[in-house]
């Protein structure tokens, strides 16, 4: 059985559940809790981080590697998933760089404002707005792109979305005053497509933390 190590709230694990979710491929998940990690995961070696997943021997250790994996066995199955996989990932080269780099910013420059945002108290040679108005500088770019099609490359949902929407959902979710008051109507819209969809419920399930020994769960 192919088993993915996650933690519910982090968006990394978020992006590729959703993805397993969206492309019906079924895990053993096992819920970790971040201060108390389980010894089955710490002896795998190397990074203990989360989202993992290991399939027969096989490790992948980051979301991108979870969601390639799923994206990749969907497609061998044909059908309405394979669809769907070539939705997420098209076979385009150039609508492929177009992904790569949404994600790419959001993953290496985003990511840091908003971790800044969020832990303002950690970093207090700024203040908290200093590194929200950072971290808007991404929002301006996504409501722009937004303004034009229902999603950020066009009418369909593509892996730009899936990958970017849990850390702008975490943005929001500091301040939810802010947000709430704040510019960015089509930004807002495209979130709330996810948050409010019935598959995001799958995704945020609550799961107690996993033991050994413990009668399996299975995803989704």
């Amino acid at each position: 059985m192919t088993i993915l190590y996650s933690f519910r709230r982090c968006p990394y694990a978020i992006r590729a559940r959703y993805t397993l979710a969206l492309l019906e491929e079924r895990v053993e998940l096992r819920e970790v809790v971040l201060k108390n990690k389980p010894a089955a995961l710490l002896s795998l070696g190397g990074r203990s981080t989360v989202p993992q997943l290991i399939d027969h021997g096989d490790r992948y250790e980051e979301s991108k590697d979870i969601i390639f994996w799923a994206i990749d066995k969907a497609t061998q199955l044909g059908g309405h998933r394979s669809s769907l996989a070539t939705q997420l990932w098209p076979n385009n080269p150039v609508l492929r760089e177009h992904i790569e780099r949404w994600i790419e910013e959001n993953d290496n420059e985003f990511k840091a404002w908003l971790d800044k945002y969020k832990y303002a108290d950690r970093f207090p040679e700024n203040p908290e707005v200093f590194y929200r108005r950072k971290g808007e500088h991404f929002l301006s770019k996504l409501e722009t792109q937004l303004s034009q099609s229902s999603f950020i490359l066009g009418k369909e949902m593509t892996l730009a979305d899936v990958a970017i929407f849990p850390f702008i959902r975490q943005f929001a979710g500091v301040n939810t005053v802010w947000f709430e008051s704040c510019g960015y109507p089509h930004l807002k819209l495209w979130l709330a497509r996810f948050l409010e969809s019935s598959l995001f419920l799958v995704v945020m399930k609550k799961y107690p933390q996993w033991v050994e020994g413990q009668e399996e769960i299975f995803f989704p």
